[in-house]
């Protein structure tokens, strides 16, 4: 594509892609290093146990073996941090058990980590794992959010009755004050189903120690390298920050699960250094399954109160998360900031409040998941908002657009300020893509075979670009949430740029690139994107939260403004002239009003031949970075209409249509937008239809732990997808104008898919997932 044409908004292919479908994507687990040993993990079989004894002698005589490493030998070491402090209603500061790197005494949950095996190969410390000898003495294991207290039992001392916290948000007088007067109130009770993440890539890390200068390095399939390294350098272990490089080179998915620092590749970490070796670890998919930080598992009563008109007069919900057995590094935000204060939606609800409770469990840890609080959030409001409109008569949709906020700025009642959006736009064109009008007609065709057929909408919204560090600090979060970017032109105007993003999956080589081009006009083949490296780029926040673009991209545009900026200046020598005079376009530097030019290579190449421009008043080299902290979050939004049939006498659910209509201000390259929302419908129908973390209410073992167990979903059960970006509303506070698009598709569709169900069976309710078992009893239980 010529420069020229400008990038911004084109479909241009992914040129990451390359290597990934000839098989040279180079992942961590095809790291080897000189000298590379093998980690192996010894889990625990119990939910809740003390350790009454551990003896590693005869498996430290095993063939191969290193080294034996437990708890003990972590007694000194710090735990495992949670990054955000949340407060109790009363002010007092939320439960914070020491997470251990290693099982100190007693194991909570079923895969707790309690012992390193070393060895040669990985066979060999799988075989010496089977000769450590443990004693457990069970305990009764918290399972049941519903009642943590059941058992009596305390997953930790420090905790009593299992609460972490009790947290409170929005106006509780006022709210009770509106339903006094509400002509309707609208109830539901329902569970938001725990999810493994799954990613393609299990978890990975090498480790290894550098006696020369007593330095670190760590290869891990990580989505945010630099915080990786300050928690576990500052926090754990206390390595100087300077002497731990971190590198995630390529990683395959992580959807939240790969933000965390975890205690594995932590005691690799520290062990490298013990065996004076690398040691590599690569979680197997039943590990993953056991140790991953699983997503969402809300239970969540939510209570809605109309007037006369249908008009929201107020909003109360009452939320118990699950925390699992340990807080993992932003668990506490997740059921708390991430999801209560987007619990306006998209509606000018005038009172809102919400209370969670968030408990321990002897659970795998839980954090964030795609979306992480904005699905939970969303699901909770829109289908409260469908239920009321099916007991009111109302459309759906005429309910929606009833209480549309159509002002901006927009304060919502729970803390955010919506700085634009047009939900009547992505409403209107979602039902005309729907072919909404043509669904009695399909309906009266369905049941001609025996097979019930609903629709249901889902008009979403999220708070993206995580930030901005005032208010996330304000809040309790204990790190920035900035990022930086650095653009450094090379003497013959080609660039390489330095992100603190971090890809896995989102296409940052091309989408970077593209802003790059179109800014600097110069060919997408002239740029190199770099990443994932803390010993090569500058200190930045990672992926998450749909932030990359709007964060770590405006970081970039701010460091190439400056570079710009300085190539006026060297450019208005080169052609006599005031650099006020001087402008910037197609990669040209032109003196207004003039046909004197420079190219941007000429300039660059002056950059470094110093006795060529005034040197005494510019630095040599063209080289400049930038930190950028946004103002506000970005708010992406939608409607999403979804088009079910079920089979009464099976209870099998068929998705027949879908459509993803969606807002998310400029688009810098639509293809890879659309596959993101793609991949986000892909999991959040997942959720709604097959998904389902299940623990033994008794024993706290994993029932689901498997792909034998654990129903992921396969292509057949999607229809082929519509999805539309609509010219939308742009960002009003980065210069990209961009929103955000990654978690979209995970956060509308699972209310989507509820509602349509219970519509099409003519329920209040559908426990998710919709699985056939889970319809089959809902059915029965109607007739009743």
């Amino acid at each position: 594509m010529n420069a020229r044409q400008g990038f911004i908004g084109q479909s241009v292919v992914r040129r990451e892609d390359a290597r990934f479908l000839t098989g040279n994507g180079q992942y961590t687990d095809d790291i080897t290093l000189h000298g590379q040993t093998h980690g192996y993990f010894l889990r625990s079989p119990h939910a809740h146990a003390r350790i009454t004894r551990l003896d590693t002698a005869a498996a430290a005589k095993a063939p191969g073996v290193l080294g034996i490493y437990t708890g003990e030998h972590f007694k000194a070491i710090g735990g495992l941090p949670c990054g955000w402090l949340i407060n109790n209603i009363d002010g007092t500061p939320m439960k914070e058990p020491k997470h251990p790197v290693l099982a100190d005494g007693k194991v909570r949950y079923v895969g707790d980590r309690v012992a390193l095996i070393v060895a040669e190969t990985l066979e060999q410390a799988k075989a010496a794992a089977a000769l450590v000898e443990v004693e457990y003495e069970t305990l009764p294991a918290v399972i049941d959010i519903a009642n943590v207290a059941a058992t009596g039992a305390n997953v930790h001392d420090e905790a009593p009755g299992n609460r972490c916290y009790q947290w409170q948000i929005g106006d509780a007088a006022g709210v009770a004050e509106a339903f006094k007067g509400a002509a309707h109130v609208t109830t539901l009770t329902f569970r938001n189903n725990r999810l493994a993440p799954n990613a393609i890539e299990p978890r990975a890390a090498n480790a290894s120690w550098n006696p020369s200068d007593d330095s670190y390095t760590l290869y891990v399939a990580n989505q945010n390298p630099h915080v990786e390294r300050l928690l576990m350098c500052a926090f754990v272990l206390g390595i100087p920050e300077h002497k731990m490089r971190v590198v995630a080179p390529d990683v395959g998915g992580g959807f939240g699960s790969k933000i965390f620092l975890y205690g594995e590749e932590t005691a690799l970490v520290w062990a490298s250094k013990q065996i004076r070796r690398p040691i590599k670890w690569t979680a197997d998919r039943s590990e993953a399954f056991l140790s991953d930080a699983h997503g969402r598992d809300h239970l969540t009563t939510a209570q809605l109160a109309l007037d006369k008109d249908g008009k929201f007069l107020a909003f109360k919900v009452d939320t118990t998360a699950n925390l699992g057995a340990y807080l993992s590094t932003f668990a506490s935000a997740v059921p708390t900031i991430l999801y209560a204060t987007l619990l306006a939606g998209q509606y000018a609800t005038p009172k809102i409040v919400c209370t969670v409770t968030s408990v321990f469990t002897n659970t795998s840890p839980v954090d964030a998941y795609r979306g992480a609080g904005r699905p939970e959030a969303t699901y909770t409001v829109e289908r409260i908002v469908e239920t009321a409109a099916r007991e009111l008569g109302i459309d759906p949709a005429e309910l929606r657009r009833r209480n549309f906020i159509k002002t901006f700025p927009y304060a919502t009642p729970v803390g955010l300020t919506y700085d634009t959006g047009d939900y009547e736009a992505t409403m209107k064109r979602a039902i005309e893509l729907a072919d909404v009008a043509g669904f009695e007609a399909r309906r009266k065709a369905s049941e001609t075979k025996g097979l019930k057929r609903g629709l249901g909408y889902s008009a979403y919204i999220e708070a993206c670009g995580i930030a901005p560090s005032s208010v996330a600090g304000a809040l309790g979060a204990r790190a920035g949430l900035f990022e930086a970017g650095e653009v450094r032109v090379h003497p013959t105007g080609k660039v390489t740029v330095f992100t603190g993003s971090h890809s896995h999956g989102q296409g940052h080589e091309t989408t970077f690139a593209q802003v790059v081009a179109d800014k600097l006009g110069i060919p997408l083949e002239d740029i190199t994107i770099e990443h994932g490296d803390t010993g090569k780029v500058l200190f930045g926040m990672g992926t998450y939260g749909s932030r990359s673009l709007a964060v770590g991209g405006t970081a970039i545009v701010k460091a190439l403004d400056k570079v710009i900026a300085k190539g006026k200046k060297i450019a208005a020598h080169l052609m006599e002239a005031a650099d006020t005079d001087v402008v910037f376009e197609n990669g040209v530097f032109k003196v207004e009003g003039t046909d004197k030019s420079v190219p941007f290579a000429s300039v660059s190449l002056t950059a470094y031949v110093p006795h060529n421009f005034p040197h005494d008043k510019l630095e040599p080299g063209l080289n400049e970075n930038a930190f950028y902290d946004p103002s506000n979050f970005t708010y992406p939004a939608g409607t999403y209409i979804c088009e079910v049939e079920v089979d009464p006498a099976t209870g099998v659910v068929r998705v027949d249509r879908f459509t993803a209509c969606d807002d998310f201000g400029n688009v810098i390259n639509p293809m890879i937008v659309e596959g993101q929302v793609h991949g986000g419908l892909a999991q959040g129908i997942g959720q709604a239809l097959r998904e389902d973390c299940v623990y033994d209410p008794e024993s706290g073992q994993l029932l689901t732990g498997s792909y034998m167990d654990y129903a992921m979903p396969r292509a057949d059960d999607f229809c082929q997808f519509t999805v539309e970006t609509v010219k939308g509303t742009p960002c009003t506070h980065n210069p990209l104008g961009v929103k955000g698009c990654g978690e979209a598709g995970a956060i509308g569709s699972p209310p989507a898919l509820i509602n349509a169900v219970c519509h099409a069976l003519s329920i209040k309710d559908m426990p998710m997932p919709a699985s056939p078992h889970n319809v089959w009893k809902a059915i029965q239980a109607a007739k009743h």
